[in-house]
């Protein structure tokens, strides 16, 4: 184990599932003010828990990438191996904390569409669903829907139109790849991802940060991207893959979101909403984006989910990543694949499946699970699975919905309709 501020933080995060609930003195004790922001001690607490059962053994494997500030670790938390990236600031307290899953996990899938279809009804009130073969000329053939052309909050899921708009970018030779990007203390949000906790300058090129958007849904990534492809640039993005573009406008940052609902709440959302979409922009750019991260007061409750979010349907979210796997094809434009391949989401499929694109997302009543697979026959496949509920939160429903969109993958490849 390291002996350094890091090194105590991890002994420390190890032992942890024993002093669960944690207070609110204990959560101040060991993470900083602005991890707190983005987690507060109820939605921490909640976050560790999901993790492994109460008295699950938990043991170290190994350790590495160690500097003074942060380091990687595999830890398994009963018959789970996760892994862990942990980064502390200039006094020790944590900054940055991430966990993964370092190997699928067995998860019950469904056998039948109309099994698939009770179970979606159990994980939240309003579900939309879709699975879908993709044609050679890259269109969807639905094949088993719910409500599919109902749009609904997509969570960290609208991170697939900044990746494409970003993907045009460089195929105009506008943007490439290893152009550097640098985090700044301005750009820097909370919630999902690392570069949160990274010393301010640190630079990365535009593919690292990309990775880092979709694997680790670094919001900060998020952030970063969208202001260097810009605004309308997105939004372009979304008219082309998106029958429900004008919902869009202005296409928030994710910074912009927190503000939004966190800040003072329902003050600034109200007066959001009452604006026009042109209107709306103004009131980003003049006010809302003048507000820190260190006003929010988060919530673990749902808040204005179907008016302040980003929103897709299915059908939406099935061209998108059509897009994309025609886009990858194209010259200078393979890191497509290694950026949405990098992370899972931890579903486990049986047989070979070479090609296995994911991006999903969350906030308090909203869940999505998107996923592009290709068998080893060269078929290829779409399951997007959404979920809202406007009274409580439905994260815990995650591995319910990596059941569904297992078993979906399955009967389409087994041609069942």
């Amino acid at each position: 184990m390291p002996k350094s501020l890091v090194g105590k933080q991890l002994t420390w995060l190890l032992g942890v599932g024993s002093l669960l609930p944690l207070s609110s003195k204990e959560e101040t004790a060991h993470f900083n003010a602005t991890f707190i922001a983005a987690e507060p001690v109820t939605k921490l607490n909640d976050a560790l828990a999901s993790l492994g059962s109460t008295g699950s053994k938990v043991t170290l494997l190994r350790v590495s990438n160690v500097t003074s500030d942060a380091l990687k670790a595999v830890v398994q938390i009963g018959s789970i191996t996760f892994n862990v990236e942990l980064a502390v600031d200039s006094t020790g307290h944590i900054a940055s904390l991430y966990f993964s899953l370092a190997a699928p996990i067995h998860i019950p899938t469904v056998s039948s569409w109309t099994q698939l279809d009770k179970d979606l009804k159990k994980m939240a009130p309003h579900a939309s669903f879709l699975a879908a073969q993709l044609g050679n000329d890259g269109t969807c053939t639905n094949v088993h829907t719910v409500n599919a052309n109902t749009p609904r909050p997509l969570g960290s899921m609208f991170k697939l139109f900044i990746l494409g708009a970003l993907a045009d970018a460089v195929k105009n030779h506008v943007i490439n790849w290893n152009q550097k990007v640098t985090v700044t203390a301005a750009i820097k949000v909370g919630g999902s991802g690392v570069l949160q906790g990274d010393p301010d300058g640190t630079t990365l090129t535009v593919e690292q940060t990309a990775i880092e958007m979709i694997s680790k849904s670094d919001n900060t990534a998020a952030d970063m991207l969208l202001a260097l492809v810009g605004r309308s640039a997105v939004e372009a993005e979304v008219r082309s893959w998106s029958s429900h573009a004008s919902l869009d406008v202005p296409f928030l940052s994710v910074a912009e979101m927190f503000v939004l609902k966190w800040h003072a709440f329902p003050i600034f959302a109200e007066h959001y909403l009452s604006l026009s979409p042109a209107k709306r922009l103004t009131y980003l750019t003049s006010t809302i984006d003048k507000i820190p991260d260190s006003a929010l007061s988060i919530s673990n409750s749902p808040r204005d989910i179907n008016s302040i979010e980003w929103f897709a349907s299915p059908e939406d979210i099935c061209r998108a990543l059509a897009g994309l796997s025609a886009l990858e094809t194209e010259p200078g434009l393979g890191p497509i694949n290694t950026i949405l391949s990098a992370n899972n989401g931890g579903i486990e499929l049986k047989g070979s499946w070479p090609r296995v694109w994911f991006k999903g997302g969350s906030e308090p009543g909203v869940l999505t699970l998107g996923y592009l697979a290709r068998d080893s026959s060269g078929g290829t496949y779409v399951v997007v699975a959404m979920l809202e509920n406007t009274k409580k939160p439905v994260a815990s429903s995650t591995l319910l919905g990596l059941g569904v969109v297992s078993g979906a993958l399955d009967l389409l490849r087994a041609g069942k309709t």
